[in-house]
């Protein structure tokens, strides 16, 4: 699996960010869901990262820098053909070395809370993230999980 600094507007991540948006908003509620599209993964504060094997895109996720000592986690996903083969811990490992790198102290991120995201929970939790209290602008909900890491 390689990881790479990628960018949204890649025309072969489209359908897979397509995807995870859509996805996203349908299984939960207006106002508690907070995938970001192209143009917000764009945004100079998110570096953006794809894993692949050989040719073949198998995941995307990000870095959203919050302040000067914490980041987020956004836009985990793997694609259906790549899921359980190692992208997403391929893409976390990459945004935690990114994380260290820009000096930041803290990792959070915000995740579902429907079994659908059981397998992204457990990815998370073996990389060290545990749950927290809301935090950035986040507000608390019975859709939302909040996680931290200290790096």
């Amino acid at each position: 699996m390689q990881v790479r600094r990628d960018t949204p507007t890649n025309p072969a991540v489209a359908p897979l960010l397509a995807a995870h948006v859509a996805e996203q908003r349908a299984g939960t509620p207006p106002g508690v869901s907070f995938a970001l599209d192209g143009a917000a993964l764009s945004a100079p504060e998110v570096t953006f990262f794809t894993a692949w094997e050989d040719a073949t895109l198998a995941g995307m996720g990000a870095l959203k820098r919050l302040d000067d000592a914490a980041g987020e986690v956004k836009s985990m996903r793997s694609t259906p053909e790549a899921r359980g083969r190692g992208a997403g811990h391929a893409i976390l490992r990459a945004i935690m070395a990114e994380a260290r790198e820009q000096g930041l102290g803290t990792l959070y991120l915000e995740t579902g809370t429907t079994p659908a995201y059981d397998a992204a929970i457990r990815l998370y939790t073996r990389a060290g993230f545990v749950p927290c209290d809301a935090f950035a602008d986040y507000q608390p909900s019975p859709h939302n999980r909040f996680f931290r890491l200290t790096l």
